[in-house]
């Protein structure tokens, strides 16, 4: 029989993408106030894996990558996502356009895992209308994709930016347990 015990908290990530930078800048803020101050913060990119979110959102899309310093229970993750879903719909246009788009989840030692509200074979229900996608694992000093990881996701440059936040997160493990590297 295993030892049930509580998993170590998580470090929130959030992938946050829009055609106006200024709204993407409002929801990063807005994400800070919400779960805490933000410590990591990518460069923009371009979003062109797909043109699913053009007709709605515009072009081109500019995408960016926040990770909070306050780490969650991974449980958080749910209320996370139905909140983020939420914020969302503030920023929709007048024509009930989405204007930013923001995919919440978690960087572990282990693995990427993102918040979704559709479901498929490989995501696990976690309650309330989200799903946990297992985005990505760490294995052998890296962070490797899956069958299903999303195609931004796969990319070697996402990798190790996901890899350097998984730094931050470990060195935050390291000092709330008080071991020496």
């Amino acid at each position: 029989m295993s030892q049930l015990k509580e998993p170590d908290p998580v470090k929130p990530v959030a992938a946050i993408f829009s055609a106006h930078r200024h709204r993407l800048a409002e929801a990063a803020r807005k994400l800070e106030e919400k779960i805490g101050p933000i410590d990591f913060i990518s460069r923009e990119f371009i979003f062109d894996q797909t043109d699913y979110y053009c007709q709605e959102m515009g072009w081109p899309l500019i995408k960016r990558f926040f990770a909070t310093r306050k780490l969650m229970d991974p449980v958080e993750l749910v209320p996370l996502k139905i909140w983020t879903n939420e914020l969302e719909n503030e920023f929709r246009d007048s024509n009930s356009r989405r204007q930013v788009n923001i995919d919440p989840g978690y960087v572990s030692a282990e693995r990427l895992v993102l918040a979704t509200g559709k479901n498929n074979v490989h995501r696990i229900y976690l309650g309330q209308g989200v799903w946990a996608d297992l985005t990505l694992i760490f294995e052998k000093g890296e962070f490797k994709t899956l069958p299903w990881t999303y195609p931004d996701y796969a990319s070697a440059e996402i990798r190790s930016i996901m890899a350097d936040i998984r730094k931050r997160y470990q060195d935050q493990i390291r000092l709330q347990t008080g071991e020496e590297e």
